[in-house]
């Protein structure tokens, strides 16, 4: 008969422990990542909106990197932002 060592055992079950912190600590990171995208995604479309629809008010905010940032940050807080600096200067 085969008799299974309890230090094996310990050692699988240490893995499966430490796989799974492992995967814990990876994940707020993607979660970051992906609120990021979503932000910046949706802040984006209403800045194309806001462009379209401001050409008839004379609004127009300028689509760079530094504005994809603010709204990738701040999602639709940052589009309010940047409108109220844009009113400001």
């Amino acid at each position: 008969m085969n008799q299974i060592d309890i230090g094996a055992i310990l050692a699988y079950a240490f893995g499966l422990l430490m796989l799974y912190a492992i995967g814990r600590m990876l994940l707020g990171p993607i979660r970051l990542v992906l609120r990021l995208i979503y932000n910046a995604v949706v802040g984006g479309l209403i800045l194309v909106l806001l462009n379209f629809i401001g050409n008839y008010v004379g609004l127009h905010i300028a689509l760079n990197p530094v504005n994809a940032l603010v709204v990738g940050f701040l999602g639709v807080p940052g589009v309010l932002l940047l409108i109220a600096l844009k009113s400001l200067l």
